[in-house]
C-alpha cells in the first residue's frame, strides 16, 4: 500500500521527537516538516545552546529541554504526541525508551492511540560472531534474515544481541495495550549520506573507515575484509519515517495491513543494498590515492583490538556481519529507495573527510 502525502485523516497533528542535533534526527526531523510543516512539531534538546540551530531552522517548532535522562519531561512529551519519533541514543538508553512508553500509555486511549517510530540498529544482527568471537570472516548461510516471512526470527533473538534489552523494552511496552500504544521498530544498517539537519549532517562507520585511511596511509579491514553489511542512503532511511508518520496519520482502524505496519511484527529491517567490508576499504583507499591524500592504494588487516581501541563499535563493525532484507516497508508502505550508492558516494566523502581533517 503506498500513501498519498496530501490524503492523512488528522490536522494539527502533534509530532515529538529526539535528537534533532544528530544526525539521523536531524535528517528525520528535515524531511517530516519539509513533508508536513503545517504539522506540530515538538523537540527535545538539551539546553538552549543545543537549541539554537534548530530553533533558527525551524522558527514554529516547540523546542524541550531536558536530557535523555529527564524521565518526567520525556513522558509528558510523549503523552502529547500523536506520533513519537525516537533516535537519539534510542537503541541502547533505557530511561528514554521506558519515559516514552509510559508518557504513551499515559495520554492516550483506544479511541486515540499513540504511534511510536523507535530506531533501532542491525547491529543487533552481529550476535553470532560476538557471541562466537568470530570477526573478519564472511557470513554464514544462517545469518541471513529478511522483516517479512522471518520477521519471527528477528523478535527471538537472544538476549546477547546488541540492542536486544531495548528492543524488548518497547515490545513488551506495546503488548500491554497494543489497541493504545502502536510501535513500529526501525532497524537500519550502515547508514550512509551526507544529512539535511540543522547540526550533525555526519554519519559513523564508512566516514570512521575514511577518516582511519587518511590517518594509516592505508585502507583498514579486519581479518579477511569479507564481512558484511547492508546500508541505505539517510535520506532514503527518513523517506521511510515520512511514510510511517502519514500511515500513522491516517489512523489504522480502515486499514487491512494495520498490523504489518504497526505491533509485533512492524519490525522494520530498512536496506537498500550491501557491501563487503574489505571493499569499501579498497574504495577508500584507491580513492585516497588518486587524489593525493595517501600514497600507495592498498589495504592492510587490522587486528580486533587495534580497530576496537581506534573508533570502538563502529570499527569493531568492520570485522562482523549483519545481514537483512528489508521487505516489509516495500511491501507495507510502499518504500521505494532511490538514493545514490555507497560505491558512488565514496568520492564525496573522501574530499568532505580530508577537508575535515585539514588535509584537504
Amino acid at each position: 500500500m503506498k500513501n498519498n502525502r496530501h490524503d492523512v485523516r488528522r490536522t494539527n497533528l502533534q509530532s515529538s521527537s529526539t535528537g534533532a542535533t544528530g544526525y539521523i534526527g536531524g535528517e528525520g526531523l528535515y524531511a517530516l516538516y519539509k513533508a508536513h510543516p503545517d504539522w506540530k512539531f515538538s523537540v527535545l534538546v538539551r539546553n538552549e545552546e543545543k537549541g539554537k540551530p534548530v530553533q533558527d531552522a525551524y522558527p514554529n517548532i516547540n523546542l524541550v529541554y531536558g536530557t535523555l535522562d529527564d524521565a518526567q519531561v520525556i513522558e509528558d512529551a510523549a503523552a502529547d504526541a500523536d506520533i513519537v519519533l525516537h533516535t537519539a541514543d534510542s537503541s541502547d538508553h533505557e530511561v528514554s525508551a521506558r519515559a516514552i512508553a509510559k508518557g504513551i500509555l499515559k495520554g492516550h486511549d483506544s479511541s486515540h492511540p499513540g504511534y511510536w517510530i523507535h530506531i533501532s540498529g542491525t547491529g543487533i544482527l552481529c550476535w553470532y560472531d560476538m557471541d562466537n568471537e568470530r570477526y573478519g570472516e564472511p557470513p554464514l548461510a544462517e545469518q541471513a534474515y529478511n522483516d517479512l516471512e522471518g520477521v519471527g526470527r528477528l523478535l527471538s533473538l537472544p538476549d546477547t544481541a546488541f540492542h536486544r534489552d531495548i528492543d524488548k523494552i518497547v515490545l513488551e511496552a506495546a503488548a500491554i495495550k497494543p489497541d493504545v500504544m502502536k510501535i513500529a521498530i526501525v532497524c537500519p544498517p550502515t547508514i550512509f549520506g551526507v544529512g539535511r539537519g540543522p547540526a550533525n549532517t555526519r554519519s559513523r562507520q564508512v566516514p570512521g573507515l575514511v577518516e582511519a585511511t587518511l590517518n594509516k596511509g592505508f585502507g583498514p579491514k579486519i581479518g579477511t575484509g569479507t564481512t558484511e553489511w547492508d546500508n541505505v542512503h539517510v535520506q532514503d532511511l527518513s523517506n521511510l519515517f515520512v511514510l510511517l508518520a502519514e500511515n500513522a496519520a491516517l489512523g489504522s482502524k480502515s486499514q487491512p495491513s494495520e498490523e504489518e505496519i504497526w505491533g509485533p511484527k512492524a519490525y522494520f529491517l530498512a536496506e537498500n543494498g550491501s557491501h563487503v567490508w574489505g571493499e569499501v576499504a579498497d574504495w577508500a583507499a584507491q580513492e585516497a590515492a588518486k587524489k593525493g591524500y595517501i600514497e600507495k592504494a592498498e589495504t592492510k588487516s587490522l587486528d580486533v583490538k587495534e580497530a576496537e581501541d581506534m573508533l570502538g563499535f563502529q570499527a569493531l563493525s568492520w570485522g562482523l556481519n549483519s545481514k537483512g532484507k528489508a521487505r516489509r516497508a516495500k511491501k507495507f508502505l510502499g518504500w521505494e529507495p532511490t538514493g545514490e550508492s555507497l560505491k558512488d558516494h565514496m568520492k564525496e566523502l573522501i574530499d568532505s573527510e580530508a577537508k575535515l581533517m585539514g588535509k584537504a
